[in-house]
């Protein structure tokens, strides 16, 4: 079988699929332990907890793709994604696999933690 195959993408899709709530879970509670320390509203915890997680739930996912298919080949699962946009590639879009957007919602988490604080004063 090979590692190109539509088949072994469909595989790394499920994987990553599997693995993404329990990375979800485990990066987020300590960014909402934080918040209920500070005494933020509770709406505000969860979604900068969720956006607090997406950078590095995605960056491991990602790193998941390169060791299955190889740096040189991740493109082309990438592709296969987006042309699978309502099955496999539902919420998927490209910029995802990007550095800088992954630190830029980072940032906004962290953003967030001191606004939500003076908000809740």
């Amino acid at each position: 079988m090979s590692e190109l195959s539509s088949s072994n993408y469909k595989r790394i899709s499920i994987i990553n699929w599997i693995l993404s709530l329990p990375l979800v879970l485990l990066f987020a509670w300590p960014y909402y332990y934080a918040t209920s320390l500070l005494g933020i509203e509770e709406k505000l915890s969860y979604v900068s907890a969720f956006i607090f997680t997406i950078p590095f739930v995605m960056t491991i996912l990602h790193g998941h793709v390169t060791m299955a298919l190889g740096s040189v080949h991740r493109s082309m699962y990438y592709r296969w994604l987006t042309l699978h946009p309502f099955s496999f590639g539902i919420f998927f879009h490209p910029i995802a696999v990007k550095t800088r957007f992954r630190l830029t919602l980072l940032l906004i988490s962290l953003l967030l933690l001191p606004i939500g604080y003076l908000l809740s004063l």
